[in-house]
């Protein structure tokens, strides 16, 4: 049975930019076939809207991969960079490649399973980014892609209480360069588990100067 309190389809509805933003200190929860709890804490996420985006027409976002993000709201996919499996969960209606993609989170819970997937050094270094905390996670996408994101198998409980503004920085998105300027990347301020690659303009620090 999945989890009373984890988000629903329905929460991933609408607007990518608002969801990724209200995902921060959300808990990443991954149930193992053995029962074995893997969680994180979510601490950096982006947002990608391609009715209005223009990083879906070129790079890893254009229109021909694309259309494989086009599925209802609240479902895992999986986009390929440099060979490496992202996870998304995807947004707005059926039919509109919208997503929100996880880049990084805080580990909690099974830190030791997630070492046998991803044997590291610096425990930072497990799940800063989001081919690692695939990896670490040790998520197959034949058997995540489509399902949905209240599974018993992966589900996100939300945070305890909204993240007040303060604790969130506003930034560039990472790895594009259309569209960059667009302000759609969330992280926790000051959390050592964030993506090690920093843009190069953080807007909303730009903003207050």
């Amino acid at each position: 049975m999945p989890d009373t309190r984890s988000l629903r389809p329905a929460h991933f509805a609408g607007d990518p930019v608002h969801t990724a933003r209200g995902l921060l200190g959300s808990t990443l929860v991954r149930v193992t076939t053995s029962g074995a709890r893997l969680t994180g804490r979510i601490v950096e996420v982006e947002a990608y809207d391609c009715p209005r985006d223009p990083a879906c027409t070129a790079g890893r976002f254009h229109a021909a991969r694309s259309a494989d993000m086009a599925v209802p709201p609240g479902r895992w996919l999986f986009w390929m960079a440099h060979g490496h499996p992202l996870l998304q969960v995807s947004c707005r209606p059926a039919g509109v490649a919208a997503s929100v993609l996880l880049r990084a989170i805080e580990p909690l819970e099974g830190v030791g399973h997630m070492l046998t997937h991803r044997p590291v050094t610096r425990e930072r270094d497990l799940t800063n980014g989001p081919a690692k905390l695939v990896s670490a996670l040790g998520l197959d996408p034949a058997a995540v892609t489509g399902t949905s994101v209240d599974s018993p198998a992966l589900h996100v409980l939300p945070p305890p209480e909204p993240l007040p503004d303060g604790l969130v920085a506003v930034t560039a998105r990472i790895g594009i360069r259309e569209g960059r300027h667009l302000p759609w990347r969330f992280t926790l301020r000051g959390s050592p588990w964030i993506s090690p690659a920093q843009p190069s303009l953080d807007l909303l620090e730009l903003a207050e100067e």
